[in-house]
């Protein structure tokens, strides 16, 4: 562990602000590196105390006898600039400042201060986690540098899980959830405002560690990816799961979060591509993050997701056949000679297709799980297992139940779960070693999450290794310039996406010209570089059906693009093109993740209903065809009531060469929209009738 070393693994540790009460933020951390086994140097910094803790106390940093690798600025408020210059010239590597009343409660004074700091340590070659930070702790090396009460009641309970946090508390309190659950970690670290050290370059120097297995996130906001992308190359290489809890999803909590770190919200949709596109699962909340952990620390491969379901109760495996199907989860059919063996064990009032019903015939064959399971074992159809037990007690062999159970799931090698409510049932598979839920939808929840997880980092994978583009890096000017529709058509028409026959007519007797070339009917537009919203102004005349009426039509437009004081770039005389569908493709330059495509259904009511589904290029194929299968719409592409399937083929296409043309700088394309797309009946290809395209 190279990286932010100082930080993570320091050879020694000052505290500015040691107090000799372990209760206060500067008395916690000195309490803290004794008990989980700090190797370092511990050095108190109090000038009104000759030792804290047990530990010699010196006046101040320059009374030390080295520059520590590490100062915990344990100090209120402004105090802690002056503190932070100090370290500076004292050759401190990292400062972990925990005053607050920066970038948090001011967005102009507060973030000039932090600026202050970090340009001050900088300048020095030194390092700052915070402000407003709760601190470090890495249980691995005993290097505590926090104030988190949840420590004072832990063991050295080290794990293999790492949680980090741009909140203090959300840094804890999903170790609390692990530790009910007994699970430990590694790492938990809570970075504050971010202010020099981000939660994300920490993220990848964490997973850099060989001992860490998984990876927590909760992040509220999110400023910039370069790190965050490392992050997730690091991970696919090692096969480190990340699973991230980005809050703000609604506006009050982006608002919210906007208050807490003084950083600007994202839009939730682009961070859902974002973390698609990297592998990273995300979770809906606090539970999401935490409750699947166990099953990521099993050390299975999984091969697929066909579930089969195993209970004593008809009831649960209704439910789970339920649960399963509302996540997209299959339940297995097993073949006929896995049904024959079934047959032969289980009584004939139970059931032998998937899930299986034991039936009450449990309390009096204790032997059923273990005389099945190794049946089911072999079916090929199999994926994951849930064994689902509501109820037992006096007769029920519980004992013996786990102990089949735990040495199924080692012989398969395949991700098992147990659902079980009573606690006493709980226990005994838990004591085998097996990952057990109170229900079979939350068993079923947590298993989908680490399936889904397991596939989604395996498409991440192949995707790399099959796409050579790279995110375009540039920055579009402050002023962008809206492109005319001809210009716009033209531009797409250059990168290979079909556009609608037509021409830019500059004179009356060149739109005549256009009709019978193009022949009727026609679509007539006004075109003007001024005006993106044609209809309203009465700009658009569908299905003009003569020579005289082009030439009508286009004089009108003229008049009226000139009515309004806009440029008058001509007239679009157009094919009447048509479609079974209209869509929409539009694309944006977003601040932070740069390029995103979106596509869904279009026309009019776009912005009511709000049907599409966001991509981040580069983009494969497939990626763009499970897109459009995500939308409200997506039957209707397949064919409905005796109609034929639509070209989604070509629709594909032109999603990635809009793709390809926000990712080329050369283009400086900062935005388009086109709508409505015409999407016809499979071969028939689509066409685009109408854009707009910004440049900057």
């Amino acid at each position: 562990m190279t990286r932010l070393k100082a930080a993570l693994d320091p050879r020694s540790v000052a505290i500015i602000g040691a107090s000799e009460n372990p209760n206060k933020v500067g008395g916690r951390p000195v309490h803290y590196l004794d008990k989980f086994g700090f190797k370092g140097r511990i050095f108190p910094i109090n000038p009104s105390r000759p030792e804290v803790q047990g530990h010699k106390c010196y006046k101040s940093l320059g009374d030390l006898p080295e520059a520590p690798d590490m100062v915990i600025v344990a100090v209120a408020g402004d105090n802690a600039i002056g503190v932070v210059e100090d370290c500076a010239a004292h050759g401190v590597k990292v400062a972990v400042v925990m005053a607050s009343g920066f970038g948090e409660v001011d967005a102009v004074a507060g973030k000039a201060k932090e600026r202050r700091m970090v340009e001050a340590a900088h300048k020095a070659g030194m390092r700052i986690v915070g402000p407003n930070s709760q601190g470090l702790a890495n249980f691995g090396t005993g290097a505590i540098a926090s104030f988190s009460t949840m420590f004072m009641d832990m063991d050295r309970a080290e794990g293999h899980v790492a949680m980090l946090s741009q909140s203090g508390a959300l840094s804890t309190v999903p170790v609390g959830f692990l530790r009910q659950r007994g699970i430990g970690v590694r790492h938990t670290h809570a970075t504050g405002n971010d202010a020099d050290i981000t939660v994300g370059e920490l993220a990848v120097a964490v997973a850099e560690d060989p001992e860490v297995k998984l990876l927590l996130l909760y992040l509220e906001s999110i400023p910039e990816t370069k790190y965050l992308e490392e992050l997730a190359e690091v991970a696919l290489k090692r096969d480190l799961p990340i699973i991230a809890l980005k809050s703000g999803r609604s506006e009050a909590g982006r608002q919210a979060a906007q208050s807490h770190t003084g950083a600007l919200a994202n839009e939730d949709r682009v961070v859902d591509a974002f973390f698609e596109q990297h592998g990273i699962w995300r979770a809906p909340d606090m539970r999401g993050l935490v409750e699947a952990t166990e099953l990521y620390l099993k050390g299975w491969k999984p091969k697929g997701r066909r579930l089969v379901a195993i209970s004593n109760s008809g009831a649960v495996c209704v439910m789970t056949a339920d649960a399963a199907t509302n996540v997209g989860m299959p339940m297995a059919t097993l073949s006929a000679e896995t049904d024959k063996k079934l047959k032969g064990i289980l009584p004939s009032f139970a059931t032998t297709t998937n899930p299986i019903d034991l039936t009450a015939a449990l309390l009096s064959n204790s032997r059923l799980f273990g005389d099945i399971l190794p049946v089911i074992a072999e079916d090929p159809a199999a994926d994951a297992f849930l064994i689902g037990v509501p109820v037992a007690g006096p007769g029920y062999d519980v004992e013996a139940f786990a102990r089949d159970a735990a040495a199924f799931a080692k012989q398969t090698r395949k991700p098992l779960v147990i659902a079980a409510t009573q606690k006493s049932v709980a226990d005994q598979f838990a004591a085998e070693g097996s990952s057990v839920f109170p229900t079979e939808t939350e068993a079923v929840a947590a298993l989908h999450q680490f399936l889904a997880h397991h596939e989604l980092m395996a498409r991440t994978k192949a995707r790399r290794a099959q796409t050579q583009k790279v995110r375009a890096l540039w920055v579009p000017a402050a002023a962008t310039t809206m492109l005319n529709e001809a210009d716009s058509l033209a531009l797409l028409a250059e990168r290979g996406v079909v556009v609608v026959a037509h021409r830019l007519c500059r004179s009356r007797a060149e739109a005549v010209a256009a009709f019978e070339s193009i022949g009727g009917p026609v679509v007539v537009k006004g075109c003007s570089a001024d005006i993106a919203h044609k209809s309203e102004l009465g700009l658009v005349k569908l299905g003009v059906t003569s020579r005289e009426e082009a030439g009508d039509v286009w004089a009108q437009m003229e008049a009226i693009i000139r009515k309004h004081g806009s440029r008058f770039d001509g007239v679009i005389v157009a094919a009447m093109a048509g479609g079974r569908r209209e869509i929409m493709i539009g694309a944006h330059r977003d601040p932070v993740f740069g390029p995103v495509v979106a596509v869904g259904d279009g026309g009019k009511y776009v912005e009511i209903f709000r049907d599409t589904a966001l991509l981040l290029p580069p983009f494969s194929r497939d990626e763009v065809r499970a897109a459009l299968q995500r939308l409200k719409v997506a039957p209707l592409f397949a064919g409905v009531r005796g109609e034929p399937p639509m070209d989604v083929d070509a629709l594909c296409d032109a999603v990635m060469r809009i793709g390809d043309l926000m990712l080329d700088p050369t283009a400086r394309v900062v935005s388009l929209d086109l709508n409505p797309v015409l999407l016809g009946s499979a071969g028939k290809g689509c066409v685009v009738v109408d854009a707009v395209v910004f440049q900057g």
